[in-house]
């Protein structure tokens, strides 16, 4: 949790209880699902939860915007961010059962009114999101084809409208074969631990220029 308040000093008493009781509510669940290794376990807040948040230094999120999470598998980055982002409507989707019945219980024990958790490929999917987040659930150029045609085009946010993905290594293969722009963001600008010295935001810009909220 300490790591949490490092990088994010500012966070309201409700947050910090909310973030702080994350550890137990996953420790519980992982024991009757196993959705996070024993490894990561022992590190989700770096790993895990601080991970998700890198998101939130790239982008202040404005209220009222919809975001998709996709393969959210127990809840990232979806449940940290709607944590830090109460304003904001987070749809968490993943097309494995147990999966999503973590994150659905993640976010009522935390009493997150702002998540919505299916079971849904995200292909299956027919909303329109203003931003589409995930945690490299696959490679990029097929995550794109696969939400492509779920990105509202009116941005309001400070950045366009589109793909914020999670992904670590090489990856300008996989960049180069995104039919569209992309942008990459060294998480390692935000968060000096060695965890994050290959880790990228990846911004697929979908959207039209950004312009003033609409709220």
């Amino acid at each position: 949790m300490q790591v949490i308040e490092k990088y994010f000093p500012h966070l309201k008493p409700e947050q910090k209880e909310k973030f702080a009781a994350l550890q137990d509510i996953y420790t519980y669940w992982n024991a009757q699902i196993n959705v996070i290794s024993r490894k990561d376990m022992e590190n989700l807040y770096l790993n895990h939860v601080l991970h998700s948040l890198s998101i939130a230094k790239l982008l202040q999120f404005k209220n009222q915007t919809a975001v998709l999470d996709v393969g959210t598998g127990g809840g990232f980055p979806g449940i940290p961010l709607a944590v830090m982002f109460p304003y904001v409507q987070f749809h968490l989707v993943d097309s494995v059962g147990k999966k999503i019945k973590v994150a659905r219980a993640v976010a009522e024990a935390l009493q997150l009114d702002n998540v919505e958790c299916t079971q849904i490929r995200a292909e299956a999917l027919k909303s329109e999101y203003d931003f589409i987040v995930s945690r490299a659930v696959t490679a990029l150029p097929e995550f794109y084809k696969w939400v492509c045609q779920r990105v509202e085009k009116d941005s309001f946010n400070s950045i366009a409208n589109g793909i914020l993905y999670l992904k670590g290594g090489d990856i300008q293969e996989e960049l180069q074969k995104v039919p569209r722009k992309t942008i990459k963001y060294p998480i390692s600008k935000w968060f000096e631990e060695a965890y994050f010295a290959e880790k990228y935001i990846i911004h697929i810009p979908m959207g039209g220029k950004p312009k003033e909220s609409k709220f």
